[in-house]
């Protein structure tokens, strides 16, 4: 019995090392993103201190492990045997709901589904130890109080991060404006005491001052003495943000990796505990059952998670230094154009989201509510306030998202609200907060333009609905997973430990794919990045060539695969050929966008050229899709209804033209992708050659099928009709594409 419940918290630590890995991984840019995204330093110089960062606030985090102990559950009321089936159900349900999340694309949050998966899988359990003993209460079995307020500290965190980051970056840009090196003399320096002020307090009087490895007698000194460092912060900081600034020392610069180096602190002393702190406490409970339990698991209740954990600092260090090597080492956390950064940058870019109504809606209320507000306040302090928001002066390394300005009110923000909750051992999100944050200050910062705003909001709304999702699903998934282990036993434990392997083995193998999707279009970022009109112009051009050839490559392997998903009757074949043609649809709506964010950057004159023949282009692309479907439904329902085969005439009749439609694609492919079209003439009339004798087989078709009298031939001769059809329109596709392609590249 023993050797079971050592394997289930082996599990549950080898989940941990995991999720460690994958959490960092995912999260690591929350801390990241505003120091690279504002070109601050080097990528080695920034990675080196938010690892400090890390380490610290891994050996400083354990406190924050008492949530998974006693935060949510009373474990004196439960036996060693419920304490472990909750604990495995939340690591378990935790694997599944993120490869939920994963795959459907959706924003999700470590700490929020951590926090109501413990609640999903106590509250349940709760319930049916009640119903089996009427003594017990829920006040008795489930610390609501501590849950309620670490459920309302996690959503109220949200609109207070976004509030003080709209209040806050509002007021430095009025101070500092966009071009801010014009403003630095006194204010940079009264900035800077502020932002080290704050950051220190937290990181160094806060932090220190509760952490279990300072002495008791330093701890108290800390306390008494608290007014008395922070004058001393802000008067030694102040100078010494005057001394940088006067040596030519960008300050903001200095905050910003100050400000990382707390930001990554607050998420490792923060988020440490939606890695480890379940399997700490498993580990801990196995200890103490294995002392004291007497081998029975069933009534020994688990009194010993009531104290405070006492993590070893081995354990904290470990933690911390798997943190480091996934921050270092994942491709993932290396990425600077994520959510957060594409949501607040400071230009145009590729809109990862859709408008919705609500955006609409809130767009338009806010517009309104701007026309009224400009009536009541004076032309003067209207047009004062516009000059200091002029983005067209902006100070920004090349290839950067945003300002150091507004880097630092990020970090500095941040960092203050997600440490202050570490504080109070409330485990905000981390996630929440640095969005939220960013959110704030790139609608203070103007960032949100009238062609942008209805995106981005849809953006925001639909990250925070993520949030309120995971939670609900959380909760929801924890009570089912711990309801039927609780009836199934072990057998059940198994098969969902099975589960989350598969789970896990699936996801990383799919995140493999879908990292070398991602590399696919650095031309854009290339784009988006250039300042010379002829540059992007070049790049375009490249961009347009790469998408256009391609799809005429893929038209054509979809259109042999239609053809020999008929021959050979293969309706997965089929089905899989319907998947790939919607896939590459949404693709090309996003790579029109990102084109056409490209064309307004080009020189007007050639815009207005080549505008017509780039849209021909473009529009060219979407009929490949539209003809392949059409020539894909019909078969696809006559093959899965095992109606009659393509006939042996047909398919005779058809085999040559196929050939030939196939060369002339691969042809054109070869065109468009080199730029080079010397047989341009002769590949037309070749194509026209090809459609004079499809409308030949046609019309010998339409004959034979008049003549036909049996009834039995009559599905299979409509399919093959609309072959014929859909072939010839495939043809003055082609044509199309490459009669644009030629004019747009003009050669």
């Amino acid at each position: 019995m023993e050797a079971i419940y050592l394997a289930i918290v082996v599990f549950l630590l080898v989940l941990a090392v995991f999720d460690l890995f994958v959490g960092v991984s995912n999260d690591a840019v929350n801390f990241l993103n505003s120091a690279i995204g504002a070109k601050v330093a080097t990528f080695r110089t920034v990675m080196i201190i938010a690892s400090a960062g890390v380490v610290i606030g891994a050996v400083m985090s354990a406190g924050m492990m008492d949530v998974a102990r006693h935060g949510i559950m009373r474990p004196d009321n439960y036996s060693f045997h419920e304490v472990m089936t909750i604990f495995l159900a939340v690591m378990v349900t935790d694997v599944i709901v993120l490869d939920v999340f994963n795959s459907l694309g959706l924003p999700t949050s470590t700490t929020v589904s951590l926090v109501f998966e413990l609640l999903g899988g106590t509250f349940v359990l709760a319930v049916l130890k009640m119903a089996s003993d009427d003594a017990l209460t829920l006040e008795m079995l489930l610390n609501s109080d501590k849950a309620l307020s670490v459920i309302i500290a996690i959503f109220v965190s949200v609109a207070i991060a976004f509030v003080c980051g709209l209040v806050v970056q509002w007021l430095a840009r009025i101070v500092f404006t966009f071009n801010y090196t014009k403003r630095l003399r006194y204010t940079v320096a009264v900035f800077g005491g502020i932002a080290f002020t704050f950051l220190s307090y937290f990181i160094f009087i806060k932090g220190l001052s509760k952490s279990p490895f300072i002495a008791d007698t330093h701890r108290q000194w800390i306390t008494d003495n608290t007014p008395w460092l922070l004058a001393a912060f802000f008067v030694g900081s102040t100078i010494l943000s005057e001394v940088l600034h006067l040596l030519r020392v960008n300050v903001f610069r200095v905050v910003v990796l100050m400000g990382t180096f707390a930001l990554a602190m607050a998420f490792a002393g923060n988020d440490l505990v939606n890695f480890i702190g379940v399997p700490m406490a498993g580990l801990d409970s196995y200890c103490d059952f294995a002392a004291n339990g007497n081998g029975n698991p069933d009534t020994f209740m688990m009194h010993s998670l009531m104290p405070s954990a006492k993590t070893p600092l081995l354990y904290l260090m470990a933690a911390g230094v798997i943190m480091i090597v996934a921050m270092c080492t994942s491709k993932k956390a290396q990425g600077v154009v994520k959510t957060s950064v594409d949501l607040s940058r400071q230009d145009e870019g590729d809109e990862m989201f859709g408008s919705s109504k609500a955006a609409r809606s809130i767009v338009r209320a806010t517009q309104n509510t701007g026309s009224f507000v400009t009536k009541i306040i004076p032309l003067s302090a209207l047009h004062w306030i516009d000059s200091r928001f002029r983005k067209e002066e902006a100070i920004m390394a090349d290839g950067a998202a945003f300002d150091m300005v507004r880097a630092s009110v990020n970090l500095v923000l941040a960092s203050v609200l997600i440490i202050v909750g570490t504080n109070y051992k409330l485990p905000l999100s981390t996630t929440y907060v640095t969005f939220m944050v960013a959110m704030g200050s790139s609608l203070a910062d103007r960032a949100w333009s009238r062609e942008s705003a209805v995106f981005r909001i849809t953006g925001v709304l639909s990250v925070i609905g993520g949030w309120f999702i995971t939670a609900g699903v959380a909760f929801v998934a924890c009570s089912i997973v711990c309801s039927l282990m609780h009836f199934g036993g072990f057998i059940v434990m198994a098969l969902f430990m099975a589960l989350a392997v598969f789970l896990l083995i699936r996801s990383n193998i799919q995140y493999g794919k879908k990292a070398k999707d991602e590399k696919k279009d650095d031309v854009f970022l290339l784009m988006m990045r250039a300042h010379d009109p002829e540059i992007v112009w070049d790049l375009l051009k490249k961009h347009v060539s790469r998408t256009q050839s391609f799809v005429c490559r893929f038209a054509h392997e979809q259109y042999d695969k239609i053809i020999d998903g008929l021959l050979d009757e293969n309706l997965s074949l089929l089905s899989q050929t319907r998947k790939e043609l919607d896939h590459e649809q949404e693709m090309l709506k996003k790579y029109r966008r990102k084109e056409l964010l490209a064309m307004r950057r080009v020189p007007s004159d050639t815009a207005l050229e080549r505008n017509t023949w780039y849209h021909l282009g473009v529009n060219s692309d979407q009929q490949y899709i539209y003809c392949l479907k059409r020539m894909l439904d019909p078969i696809r329902e006559h093959v899965d209804n095992n109606f009659n085969p393509l006939l042996p005439a047909y398919v005779e009749e058809l085999t040559p033209i196929r050939r030939r439609v196939t060369e002339l694609l691969m042809r054109t492919e070869a065109m468009l992708s080199t730029g080079r079209f010397d047989g341009y003439d002769s590949l037309l009339a070749e194509a026209d050659r090809t459609k004079d004798e499809l409308s030949v087989i046609r019309k010998r078709h339409y004959d034979r099928m008049q003549n036909d009298h049996n009834p039995a031939n009559m599905k299979i001769s409509l399919v093959y009709l609309n072959i014929l059809q859909e072939s010839q329109e495939f043809l003055s596709i082609m044509r199309h594409q490459l009669r644009a392609a030629g004019r747009f590249y003009g050669d």
